[in-house]
């Protein structure tokens, strides 16, 4: 069987040195919980890790398409889309991609004295679908910031925020409920397309056809289509298309993601399409829109 630890096509990660993390254990604003190591890893297909003897930090692995797999305390588990689970330090663990099916998967490596907060009661996966009060795209976006500023975290105020933001990011998965409170509060009297555009907006990184959007709010494709263009005068699916452009909009200007990377965050696995459909849009190309905003 083919297994690789890592070297995957579009993947993303960012580490430190062990001497510059133990002394950054030491700092008052980063040793109780900071980052050792985070990245991204999109359909990575024979991904395997095992780890015989556990490691000394915990692990976060949060699947947002296709599977894997996992193995501790003699049981195995399946990770799915929408899934995720954390991994505790210590302990003997081994986990990798179903390979007819590989998981795209946001991870991550943490330390400090106050890991143990951040672990859920049991190591069966958790799930965290989208719906009418979910916050997955603020949680990728609070990802990316992370991401960024780790990368610069030789600068100890760039590591100070990584951890300050590090607490945000894992609250959002252990309080699931809280995190989506104001979600609640903000979505409670939606019209019928506001419901679909906030469906629409949770789902930006995936190719969903109108038949699949219609499914999920119980209406055939025909019926559907006609009452979201009633109220918004746009078809499902170029609304959706035009979503997904605001958000690469929304990445060009926050993040310093490649455009490829940027391409795959929103679901276009053909880069070329994604900057057609930019161009069209927007009236100029992904980097024109990049100098622009940036220059």
């Amino acid at each position: 069987m083919v297994k690789m630890k890592e070297g995957f096509k579009g993947e993303r990660f960012a580490s430190l040195p062990d001497n510059l993390l133990e002394t950054y254990s030491k700092d008052p604003l980063i040793g109780d919980l900071f980052l050792r190591k985070i990245g991204y890893f999109p359909r990575v297909k024979y991904h395997y890790i095992q780890k015989e003897h556990g490691c000394d930090y915990t692990i976060l692995i949060y699947c947002t398409d296709g599977e894997g797999w996992y193995e501790i305390y003699g049981e195995k588990y399946i990770l799915r889309k929408n899934e995720y689970i954390i991994l505790p330090q210590n302990t003997p663990y081994a986990f990798g991609a179903n390979n007819e099916n590989p998981w795209t998967i946001y991870w991550l490596h943490f330390k400090g004295k106050n890991c143990k907060y951040y672990q859920p009661g049991s190591c069966v996966p958790r799930s965290i679908t989208p719906d009418n009060h979910s916050r997955l795209q603020d949680r990728l976006l609070l990802f990316e910031e992370i991401y960024h500023c780790f990368s610069l975290a030789y600068i100890p105020e760039y590591m100070r925020y990584t951890s300050a933001c590090l607490h945000l990011f894992l609250s959002s998965f252990i309080y699931l409920e809280q995190y989506r409170s104001i979600q609640t509060f903000i979505n409670k009297d939606l019209s019928f397309s506001g419901k679909v555009i906030h469906f629409m907006q949770e789902n930006l990184q995936y190719n969903i056809t109108l038949e699949e959007l219609a499914a999920h709010f119980k209406y055939s494709a025909s019926h559907f289509s006609m009452l979201f263009q009633k109220e918004t005068g746009s078809s499902p699916i170029n609304y959706f298309l035009r979503l997904k452009i605001q958000k690469a909009c929304q990445y060009i200007e926050l993040t310093d993601l490649k455009l490829q990377d940027i391409a795959t965050a929103i679901g276009f696995e053909e880069p070329a399409y994604f900057s057609r459909l930019f161009t069209k849009i927007m009236g100029m190309t992904p980097s024109a829109y990049r100098k622009q905003e940036k220059g």
